[in-house]
C-alpha cells in the first residue's frame, strides 16, 4: 500500500513540473505564432478541401518525382559487371570473377599484394 502512496506521491510531482512547463510554453511569443500559423493553415485547407498530403506535394513536388524516377532502377535493370580474368604466374592458375569479392582472388591478394594480383589481369570481357 505504501508503495502505492509513494507513486501517487511521485506522480503527482511529475504533474506539477509538466504543468510549470506547459505554462512557460503557453507565454512564449514564438508558440502563440506558431499556432496561430497552424490554425490559419488548417482553416484554409478545409476552406479549399486539401489535407496536409496535398499542401506537401504542392510545396515541395521533388520527392514524388525522385521516387518515381528511382522506380525504375530498383526493378534489377543494373548493367552486369566486366568479367575478369587472372592468371596466377606462380601456379598457374586461372580465375574468372564479375566482382572483387571471389575467394581465391582474396587469398592472392592476401598472399601476394593487392597491386600483384592485379597485374595478373588477362584481360576483361563484357
Amino acid at each position: 500500500m505504501s508503495s502505492l502512496l509513494s507513486n501517487y506521491m511521485q506522480m503527482e510531482q511529475q504533474l506539477k513540473q509538466i504543468q510549470s512547463e506547459l505554462d512557460k510554453l503557453q507565454n512564449d511569443d514564438r508558440l502563440k505564432a506558431e499556432l496561430e500559423f497552424k490554425e490559419k493553415l488548417e482553416a484554409l485547407m478545409r476552406e479549399f478541401d486539401k489535407s496536409a498530403a496535398d499542401v506537401i506535394a504542392l510545396l515541395n513536388p521533388k520527392p514524388a518525382a525522385q521516387a518515381s524516377a528511382a522506380s525504375p532502377a530498383s526493378g534489377g535493370t543494373r548493367r552486369k559487371r566486366k568479367l575478369k580474368i587472372y592468371k596466377n604466374p606462380h601456379t598457374g592458375e586461372v580465375v574468372e570473377t564479375r566482382g572483387g569479392n571471389q575467394k581465391t582472388l582474396k587469398a592472392w591478394k592476401d598472399e601476394h599484394g593487392s597491386d600483384a594480383v592485379e597485374s595478373w589481369l588477362v584481360r576483361v570481357e563484357e
